[in-house]
């Protein structure tokens, strides 16, 4: 029998609905043009799906929707990654979210507790995968300085000396507004001030890659496995036993959803990896 969902009136040819199924993977809801009106992932197609259709603010995607096609993977973090780079390749209208950013930056601190200098650097200029002293990844040098700012208020810290404004004879504004403790005039100890900058942006340091190499992240459901290829958080193809081939994507500049997809699952031991 088929669902009251289903049996709504909407444009979707029902053999692309009837066909979905409940597994993980990534859907696509396409339209009369070739490209897709929006990309998708769940660890249960079908229902994700359905849901859609029950949206009262996707009224407008779904009345351009012709129909839903469907990519099984083996596991989540396939269908994620997946989900990202069709995003990026196809641009989908109604995708808002994981858009490439073309722009890229960090926090970098250079020197010791004492003498740290946060700077912004571009994403172009370092090696993101690398580095060790990189704090929070940004899609502007305003976001990395609105974070700076945003830290330097909840810890006390002096705009000054983190670059964000110049410090004068009677220190910075912060002082004058009793949000700063007083590093920039020698009211607080330097180094004490600097510990606290460490501690605040410990939540955003940058993980480094922590292979010398490449690795798989294998990902197995049933009798079907799927290896997904990863070098400094870049994603690179994925090789399927269904079809005993791979398909490479790289290489690729660093991609910030990419990262985040990864950096977890990786760091804590989550998933299963081996090396190459």
């Amino acid at each position: 029998m088929r669902s009251p969902v289903e049996q709504q009136t909407h444009p979707i040819d029902p053999a692309s609905l009837a066909a979905l199924p409940r597994s993980t993977g990534v859907y696509l809801f396409r339209g009369e043009g070739a490209l897709p009106l929006y990309i998708g992932k769940s660890v249960d197609i079908r229902s994700r799906v359905l849901a859609h259709l029950r949206a009262a603010d996707e009224a407008e995607m779904i009345a351009r929707s012709r129909r839903v096609d469907f990519i099984e993977t083996a596991g989540e973090i396939g269908a994620l990654l997946l989900e990202a780079r069709l995003i990026k390749q196809l641009s989908p209208l109604f995708n808002i979210r994981l858009r490439r950013l073309r722009k890229l930056c960090s926090i970098r601190l250079a020197g010791q507790p004492g003498a740290l200098n946060p700077e912004i650097v571009s994403g172009k200029d370092v090696s993101v995968a690398q580095a060790r002293d990189l704090y929070g990844l940004f899609s502007s040098v305003r976001a990395a300085q609105g974070k700076l700012r945003e830290l330097a208020d909840q810890y006390r810290l002096c705009l000054g000396l983190l670059g964000l404004e110049k410090t004068g004879p009677r220190g910075c504004f912060g002082l004058q507004l009793k949000t700063c403790l007083g590093a920039c005039v020698g009211r607080e100890d330097r180094q004490a001030h600097d510990r606290r900058l460490l501690s605040a942006l410990g939540d955003w340091q940058v993980h480094a890659w922590p292979f010398p190499g490449a690795v798989d992240l294998v990902e197995q459901q049933g009798d079907w496995v799927q290896r997904h290829r990863l070098r400094d958080w870049r994603y690179l193809g994925t090789w399927c036993s269904r079809t005993g081939q791979g398909v490479a994507h790289g290489p690729e500049d660093f991609d910030l959803d990419t990262y985040k997809i990864l950096v977890k699952p990786v760091m804590v031991g989550s998933v299963r990896l081996e090396a190459v």
